[in-house]
């Protein structure tokens, strides 16, 4: 049986992603290229394990003035909590959403926060389509969750943003199609914890 990609290998492993049979070189080179590759796929999860993380430069990282101090997370848990859930709860909403979409995303929501830190109200909106669509839900769970948990202020939220911001750059596997940071952040959607239910564990740990 002939590769479903390339037509010309022979097959030696089942895709989800194209629902046929596909060559080893084709899998490594189409994955999360041109093929839309499903979480629990085995041979992407041999992959993800073998990626290595990217090497943030200090000279190009996201908001570099923002200094998230090492323990931030632990000593603001609602306000992580409130804006991981956000995030995830928006991207697992949308199928198709790539680590690229929350790239822009997130460049939109840190530009959007820091203006308020001005005194200022503007809105910055991503022109990458799904992106914005990705703005605006994580922006109304934002402001759903927060109903609930008046503690969190918005300069912690712009300081888990950029967290995440920094993340994604870390996690990116440069793929056109990734979703190695969307994958990172399942745990916090899959754990049906929530800043909505008090007597749930914390999701960041």
């Amino acid at each position: 049986m002939k590769c479903a990609i390339c037509e010309t290998r022979k097959a030696r492993r089942y895709c989800p992603g194209v629902r046929g049979e596909i060559c080893p070189v084709c899998c490594g080179t189409e994955r999360e290229n041109t093929v839309d590759c499903p979480f629990d796929c085995m041979y992407l999860r041999e992959a993800r394990a073998r990626e290595k993380p990217n090497e943030l430069d200090p000279a190009t990282v996201p908001n570099a003035d923002i200094r998230l101090p090492e323990r931030y997370l632990e000593d603001h848990p609602e306000a992580g909590d409130t804006v991981f859930n956000a995030l995830a709860t928006a991207i697992f909403s949308m199928p198709g959403v790539t680590d690229y979409d929350v790239r822009d995303a997130l460049d939109a929501l840190v530009r959007t926060y820091r203006t308020l830190q001005s005194g200022l109200v503007y809105e910055t909106r991503p022109t990458n389509l799904i992106a914005a669509n990705l703005y605006a839900r994580v922006q109304e769970r934002l402001k759903e969750l927060r109903e609930h948990v008046k503690s969190v202020r918005d300069p912690e939220v712009l300081a888990i943003l950029v967290f995440l911001q920094r993340l994604e750059y870390v996690d990116n596997n440069g793929r056109k199609r990734g979703r190695a940071f969307i994958d990172s952040l399942r745990p916090y959607y899959q754990q049906k914890t929530s800043v909505l239910n008090p007597e749930a564990a914390p999701l960041i740990v």
